[in-house]
């Protein structure tokens, strides 16, 4: 299969594996394999399948089902000869409203309106708490719903494989656990949990927790700061290697950021700020919407009949504003096939695409997307990807990276995580930007409750020394490390989404 041999404690992972499925399976539906980063999580499944002697799952031949929570995860181990596919996509069905319901969910609240009119007092008050409760109902009927798809390949499946699973919360690990079929799930404890509550299966103890690093993976000085950032010790600014960087937000340019690799960062207001000024640097800051090729963009919704995958990048040429919610595109993906539904000759035609995430950079409506559902159920979506949420990187990784840190982090343990999960994105090249009138923060002392909002102050003061948010004149700054690209070039059309 490979000319790699499993170490020691992998081949105990192997064997480990092996007797749970053909012996324990009816009394241990799920079997836990985590492992930090470098530890050959990856090696241990390859060599366990070949060893059982399971194929991928088939119709006619049952077998191996492999499934990650983020569309960009699933394409990525596709890239590598692993068919994959989302837990949504595997085990979903998608249900939505129609028109005919949502207007009259309409016409209730509009009637109800008119009723409360005539009342006064207590009546008044209950009556306008009923019409805001059926307010918020309507917005869940213009979202899509999932419900569990009976048919799913997961119910004849003699095992289905779940990775990158720290972002699996409870009700879909109950979901997947219905089926009742043998479950491997590969997970890192040290990586992002879901943005609401934690991790179904990354709370449970594992069956096997590799910890022993992979020599070569030793040698990387990303390992070696990814272990720092996930055991909380100081990360200090300076060259930890050719390739690794940690630096202060203040000696770094726009420019140098677009040189440097995708652009990782922690807040939604930070990415707005991030990608508003690396696109002024890149020469496309004139525009509400994307102007070309060079652009990078990024889709945000799956959509299985166009071959559009959550996270993933698009060029966009021959760019034309439709008006009202959308505008049109000559799409392609990052392998460069054409992307659109069918036009008359059967090739891809025009991809459509929806404006109100490209708008939310320069005007954040907090309503626009309840007010355009209608309009945009059939659009594709997407928005800038120069800098991304770390949230959203999760299952992607990228050559070079350069890891905005803002702060997030409600407490110690989380901090570590967003830090830890942003630096394992990186594969060659890394820069790490910190604070500089808070060098030690987060991990170097004692965490504070207030320090996430001194840190974003810090970012947003940061952002207008580098001229990120329109000041000019940064201080003098040492090179970043940078990708092989050279400077006038956009960087790399990796792999990501936003949220």
């Amino acid at each position: 299969m490979t000319d790699i041999t499993p170490s020691d404690t992998q081949a105990q992972a192997i064997a480990a594996i092996r007797d749970w499925f053909q012996n324990r399976t009816d009394e241990q539906q799920v079997f836990l394999l985590f492992g930090y980063a470098g530890t050959g999580k990856s090696t241990v499944l390859r060599f366990a399948l070949d060893d059982l002697g399971l194929s991928p799952h088939s119709e006619d031949v049952p077998g191996v089902v492999t499934a990650t929570f983020t569309g960009k995860a699933a394409l990525v181990l596709r890239r590598k000869g692993t068919p994959a596919r989302t837990i949504h996509s595997l085990i979903y069905s998608v249900i939505e409203a129609t028109e005919d319901e949502i207007e009259e969910a309409q016409k209730r609240i509009a009637q109800a309106e008119i009723d409360a009119r005539s009342l006064i007092d207590f009546d008044r008050t209950a009556a306008e708490a009923a019409i805001e409760a059926m307010r918020q109902t309507l917005r869940e009927m213009k979202k899509p719903r999932f419900a569990l798809n009976p048919d799913s390949p997961a119910a004849s499946a003699k095992l289905i494989v779940l990775d990158e699973v720290s972002m699996v919360g409870d009700e879909m690990a109950r979901d997947l656990m219905s089926f009742e079929r043998p479950i491997l799930v590969l997970g890192d404890p040290g990586q992002l949990p879901p943005i609401k509550g934690e991790g179904a299966f990354t709370q449970a103890a594992p069956d096997i927790m590799l910890t022993e690093i992979h020599r070569q993976a030793a040698e990387s000085a990303f390992i070696r700061l990814a272990t720092l950032a996930r055991e909380g010790r100081p990360i200090g600014f300076g060259q930890y290697d050719d390739h690794a960087w940690k630096m202060r937000m203040a000696e770094v340019t726009p420019g140098q950021c677009l040189r440097g690799g995708q652009v990782i960062c922690g807040r939604n207001a930070t990415r707005f700020q991030l990608n508003n000024a690396l696109r002024r640097a890149a020469g496309f800051g004139g525009s509400v919407l994307p102007t070309g090729s060079n652009e990078k963009v990024i889709c945000l919704k799956n959509q299985k009949d166009l071959g559009l995958i959550n996270g993933m990048f698009l060029t966009l040429t021959d760019i034309v504003d439709e008006g009202s919610v959308y505008f049109s595109a000559v799409a392609t993906d990052e392998e460069g096939t054409p992307i659109g539904p069918p036009a008359k000759d059967g090739k891809p035609g025009r991809l459509m695409l929806y404006k109100g995430h490209f708008e939310d950079h320069i005007a954040l409506d907090p309503h626009r997307h309840d007010r355009d559902w209608r309009g945009k159920k059939k659009l594709a979506e997407a928005t800038f990807g120069w800098a991304i949420t770390c949230h959203k990187a999760q299952g992607s990784q990228w050559e070079n990276v350069v890891v905005w840190d803002d702060g997030l982090g409600r407490t110690e343990q989380d901090r570590r995580r967003w830090l830890y999960t942003a630096i394992t994105r990186a594969e060659r090249g890394l820069a790490i930007l910190g604070d500089p009138h808070h060098a030690d923060h987060p991990l170097d002392c004692r965490y504070r409750s207030d320090e996430p909002m001194h840190l974003l102050r810090q970012t947003q003061r940061s952002l207008a020394a580098t001229g990120m948010v329109g000041r000019a004149q940064p201080p003098a700054r040492p090179p970043i490390p940078s990708s092989s690209h050279a400077a006038d070039q956009p960087p790399d059309r990796s792999d990501d989404e936003c949220d």
